[in-house]
C-alpha cells in the first residue's frame, strides 16, 4: 500500500510537544517513571490497593501508593471514577510542565482529547451491585457521567475552562496512540492551537482479569510477577494488564514559540489502519501494522523525514505469542534489511499494558528518548524467540543518537495506530 505525500518544500503546520504528565505502575509522575524505565525496573506485582480484588489474587501494573485525596478533596475523590481521577492528575502535571496558563489562553483554541478504551467500569459494576442489592433508588446519580468514556475530557475542559474541540477516540489497545495522532491532525487542520491529549484506564477488576484469562491472553507466570511480562522472548505467554494515565500538551509551533515554551519533540507522522482480519488476533503477517507504519512514514515525508531516518521504535510488544511475531514481521516488511539495525524496545515489559494509557505513555517515552538520548530496555528478554530476531534492546538501557522515533500500538478489532516524533530543530530538518 502506498500513500501520497506532499512536496515538503511546501511544509505543513508543525506540531510540538511542550508538556507531559503521567501516573504509571513505575511512578506517580514523569521523572519517577523515566528513572525506573532506565533502571530496568518492573512495575508489575500482586494487586493490593484495589478493593474489588482479594489481595494477591492477581498480578498487574498497579499504581502503588496512589491516593486520590493527595490530589483533590475527599468529596471529589469519592465521587469520581478512578479513570477520571487518573486523567485529571496526569493532565495537571502536563499542563504545569508545559507552563501553560489557562487564563492567558483563548479558551476556544484549546482542545481536549482524553481517551479511554472502557471508561468507568468500576462505576458500572458498583451501580449494578447497588441496583441488585439495594434497589433502583439507591443507584448513584453520578453513575452515568462517571461511566462514559468521554467524561475525563469533559472534566478537564471544565476544570481549566477550555472551550475548544473536546471528544474521545476509542480503538481498544491502540486508543492512546490514536488519540495523540488525532490531536496532531486537529492541530494541523487549524481547529485549535493547543490540545491536551492522552489516555486513562482503571480496569483492574476480577471480571476483566477473568475475561482476558479465558481468552488465553494473560501471562501465567504468577510465581514472579516482575518477570511475568516477556516481550519477544521464547518463553513469553501473555500480556500483563495495568492501570494509569498519560497526558501530553501538543501545540502548533507558532503558538509554542509565541509563549516561549520548552519543546520536547516534534510530532511528524500518524498512521491508523485496520487489519480487517480477526477481532482478537493480529493479521498473521502484520498486514495492518505494516500499512499503519507506512501511512505514518508518508506523513513524515511531508516534514522531510524518510524511512532511513528512523532511529528507534517503541514496539507494541505485548508478550503474546501472536502479537510479537506479527509486529516483528510487520517491521521487516516496512524497513527491509534496515529493520535489523534499528533499536527497538517494549517498555510494556516494565509498565505492563495500560490499555488506553499505553500509547500515550509510549509517546512520552519516545519524547524522553529524544531528550535524553537513552533507550529504555526490554527487560526479561533472557531467551529470545528465534523468529523475533531484531534488536529489542534486551535487559539494559542503551545510549544512542536518536533523532526520529516511531511508536506502534495495536488492539482488538484489528485497530492499528502509529505515531512518529523527531528532535526539534528550528529549521525544520531532522536534527
Amino acid at each position: 500500500m502506498e500513500y501520497a505525500t506532499k512536496d515538503h518544500q511546501n511544509q505543513p503546520t508543525r506540531i510540538v510537544i511542550t508538556g507531559m504528565g503521567a501516573l504509571t505502575p513505575l511512578g506517580l509522575n514523569i521523572p519517577d517513571t523515566w528513572d525506573a524505565l532506565l533502571a530496568g525496573k518492573s512495575g508489575i506485582d500482586y494487586v493490593e490497593r484495589n478493593e474489588t480484588t482479594e489481595p494477591g489474587a492477581y498480578y498487574a501494573g498497579e499504581l502503588k501508593g496512589f491516593d486520590a485525596r493527595n490530589y483533590m478533596d475527599r468529596k471529589e475523590a469519592r465521587r469520581l471514577d478512578e479513570y477520571i481521577q487518573f486523567a485529571l492528575i496526569a493532565a495537571d502535571e502536563a499542563i504545569q510542565d508545559a507552563g501553560l496558563d489557562p487564563a492567558a489562553e483563548e479558551p476556544g483554541r484549546v482542545g481536549v482529547l482524553l481517551s479511554s478504551a472502557v471508561g468507568g467500569l468500576k462505576t458500572i459494576i458498583q451501580g449494578q451491585r447497588d441496583f441488585e442489592t439495594r434497589g433502583p433508588r439507591r443507584v448513584s446519580p453520578f453513575m452515568i457521567p462517571n461511566m462514559l468514556v468521554d467524561s475525563a475530557a469533559g472534566h478537564i475542559a471544565i476544570k481549566y475552562g477550555f472551550h475548544g474541540p473536546n471528544y474521545t477516540v476509542t480503538a481498544a489497545c491502540a486508543t492512546g496512540t490514536a488519540a495523540c495522532g488525532e490531536a496532531f491532525e486537529m492541530l494541523r487542520r487549524g481547529d485549535a492551537d493547543t490540545v491536551v491529549v492522552g489516555g486513562a484506564e482503571a480496569a483492574l477488576l476480577p471480571v476483566i482479569f477473568s475475561g482476558f484469562e479465558l481468552m488465553g491472553a494473560l501471562s501465567t507466570n504468577s510465581a514472579n510477577p516482575a518477570e511475568s511480562c516477556r516481550p519477544f522472548a521464547a518463553d513469553r505467554n501473555g500480556f500483563v494488564m495495568s492501570e494509569g494515565a498519560a497526558v501530553l500538551v501538543m501545540e502548533t509551533l507558532e503558538h509554542a514559540l509565541a509563549r516561549d515554551a520548552r519543546i520536547y519533540a516534534e510530532v511528524i507522522g500518524y498512521g491508523n489502519c485496520a487489519d480487517a482480519y480477526h477481532m482478537a488476533a493480529p493479521h498473521e503477517e502484520g498486514r495492518g501494522a505494516a500499512d499503519t507504519m507506512r501511512m505514518a512514514l508518508g506523513k513524515a515525508a511531508e516534514y522531510g523525514v524518510a524511512l532511513q531516518d528512523v532511529d528507534y521504535i517503541n514496539a507494541h510488544g505485548t508478550a503474546t505469542q501472536l502479537n510479537d511475531l506479527a509486529e516483528t514481521l510487520a517491521i521487516k516488511r516496512v524497513f527491509g534489511e534496515r529493520a535489523y539495525n534499528i533499536p527497538i524496545s517494549s517498555t510494556k515489559s516494565m509498565t505492563g499494558h495500560m490499555l488506553a494509557g499505553a500509547g500515550a505513555i509510549e509517546a512520552i517515552i519516545c519524547a524522553k528518548v529524544i531528550e535524553n538520548q537513552v533507550i529504555p530496555p526490554t527487560i526479561n528478554l533472557h531467551t529470545p524467540d528465534p523468529e523475533c530476531d531484531l534488536d529489542y534492546t534486551p535487559l539494559a538501557a542503551r545510549e544512542a543518537d536518536v533523532s526520529v522515533t516511531l511508536s506502534n500500538s495495536f488492539g482488538f478489532g484489528g485497530h492499528n495506530a502509529c505515531l512518529m516524533l523527531r528532535r526539534f530543530a528550528t529549521n525544520g530538518q531532522s536534527a
